[in-house]
Order: C-alpha cells, then sequence, then structure tokens
C-alpha cells in the first residue's frame, strides 16, 4: 500500500510540476511600463481612456504628468517607462474619417497595438469588420466603409 500512495503522490508531483512550467512559459514578463500602469493608472480608471488616446511619446508624457498633478502615484523617474510602454502599446494613428470610428469602436475590445500590427488587404479587413460586427461590435452602417477604408489604406500588407 505503501508504494501505491508514494507512486500516486510521485504522479501528482510531476504532474503539478509539468503544468506549472508549460503555464509559466506561456507567459510574457511585463515591462516596468506594464507594472507601473497596472498599479498606478488601473488604481484610478479602467482601460478605455487610455485606449482611446493614440498619442505618441512626447503626448503620453504630458498626460502622464498631468496625472500625476491630479495625484497619480507615478514616480518622475518612472515617467519615461510608461510613457514609452503607453506609445508602444497605445501609440499614434494615422489621420484620417476612421481614426475616431476605430477608436470608439474597435477599442472596445482591442488594444491600438493589435490593430497597428495587423496588415490586411481590403477584403480581409472587409471579412474581419463583418465578422466583428457579429461578434457584437457596434458599427453603423454609415461608418462601416469609412472604418474599412480608413483600415485597408493605413494597415495594408507592404510590399
Amino acid at each position: 500500500m505503501k508504494w501505491g500512495s508514494g507512486k500516486a503522490i510521485g504522479w501528482i508531483a510531476v504532474t503539478l510540476g509539468s503544468a506549472a512550467f508549460a503555464f509559466s512559459a506561456g507567459q510574457q514578463e511585463m515591462s516596468k511600463g506594464q507594472i507601473i500602469m497596472n498599479t498606478a493608472c488601473i488604481a484610478c480608471h479602467d482601460m478605455r481612456p487610455i485606449h482611446m488616446q493614440a498619442l505618441d511619446m512626447d503626448g503620453w508624457t504630458k498626460v502622464v504628468e498631468s496625472m500625476i498633478e491630479r495625484g497619480a502615484k507615478v514616480k518622475k523617474e518612472e515617467i519615461p517607462d510608461l510613457a514609452e510602454y503607453l506609445s508602444h502599446e497605445h501609440g499614434p494613428l494615422p489621420n484620417g474619417a476612421g481614426k475616431p470610428i476605430l477608436l470608439e469602436v474597435c477599442t472596445v475590445c482591442h488594444d491600438l497595438h493589435r490593430i497597428r500590427e495587423t496588415q490586411f488587404t481590403r477584403d480581409e479587413w472587409e471579412d474581419l469588420l463583418v465578422h466583428m460586427i457579429g461578434e457584437g461590435a457596434l458599427l453603423s452602417d454609415d461608418d462601416f466603409p469609412v472604418l474599412l477604408n480608413y483600415l485597408a489604406r493605413n494597415f495594408r500588407p507592404q510590399q
């Protein structure tokens, strides 16, 4: 009986160890900027105001400095890390009629980094938008072609 119990415990330990290893292998280490955002920014508001900005490094630096003036718990030496992270993940978008639609509709579920890194043909963007509407995206019939044109013009495969 002792040998059977020991074997069971051994199998459980190996299984749990393997699961922990597999889980940790899929995890990405958070950057300093992301840690600061998760502790300082999210302490006062949700992600929505961040998703709606689409600013460059200078723009995010100004926003962070204004938030510090309002009481955000960010140290002066943390500003560059936070602004760099925000500009990379929630950075600038090209100007155009579809930009405000993208910021209002798409960022409800997606961060700007994901959108900016996607390079689709016009047909692929159209298929994706139709799919997103099926998933619940609140994209009006009037806004559909405006957003499609914006995405197809600005986020297409490089030639």
